[in-house]
């Protein structure tokens, strides 16, 4: 066979075994993209309901410590908000990064560990930006505080344990841990740096959140790879 052939046919193994490693959160990215659409479709009536908007979240907090559960529902909207996205761009480039990081994540910790990584980074996410404007009525939307999660969780890792070259796709090819890491770390310091600016239209306390949550995980509480050395 051909050489251009032989490479051709690695190179389609490769991607066939990488969807068939990456499926759950393949589907999870599906699954948001389908959720887009629906608020294309149904329009403001239908995302509203599933956005986190602070005075409510903190309305509803206190109604449930004095033992009321009717108007509890915009608890829930703390993890549904990271289902909705405002754009497109605002779709594409968190899911980019989600596919990213979470693919590592799914691929030193599993898929069951990659969901959860998901799960709290997103509520951590829409605590803190609650925490940190509990009297705003001006909604937010989006999965960029389980995106900084995943971020947060692989620094949290690569300072505990030695990590290989992480080589999932979508990366084109091997790169050595400390240099994601090293992205994570930017990414982190773009936020901050936004948020003391105060540039509006970003929730960068969701990012924060996230990223801290994260970071514990990453940092004392997920088990070590099986791939991982002790430092």
């Amino acid at each position: 066979m051909p050489e251009r052939k032989l490479c051709d046919v690695h190179r389609i193994l490769h991607l066939t075994s990488a969807f068939r490693q990456q499926w759950p959160l393949l589907a999870l990215i599906a699954f948001i993209a389908v959720v887009y659409l629906m608020q294309m479709i149904l329009g403001v009536t239908f995302e509203y309901r599933f956005m986190v908007v602070p005075s409510a979240v903190v309305d509803a907090f206190h109604c449930l410590r004095a033992g009321g559960f009717s108007e509890t529902a915009p608890l829930f909207t703390l993890f549904s908000a990271a289902l909705l996205h405002g754009n497109i761009g605002h779709l594409l480039g968190n899911m980019l990064y989600l596919w990213i990081f979470g693919a590592v994540a799914a691929d030193l910790l599993g898929h069951r560990w990659m969901l959860l990584v998901f799960i709290f980074t997103t509520l951590c996410g829409s605590v803190c930006h609650v925490g940190l404007n509990p009297q705003e009525t001006i909604p937010m939307l989006g999965a960029s505080g389980a995106v900084m999660g995943f971020e947060g969780l692989y620094l949290g890792m690569v300072i505990r344990w030695r990590l290989p070259n992480p080589h999932v796709w979508p990366i084109a090819r091997p790169i050595p841990p400390a240099h994601l890491a090293t992205l994570c770390v930017m990414g982190l310091l773009m936020d901050f740096g936004g948020y003391i600016g105060g540039n509006m239209g970003v929730a960068y306390g969701a990012h924060l959140g996230g990223f801290i949550g994260g970071v514990v995980l990453g940092g004392g509480v997920v088990p070590m790879p099986r791939v991982a050395l002790p430092r």
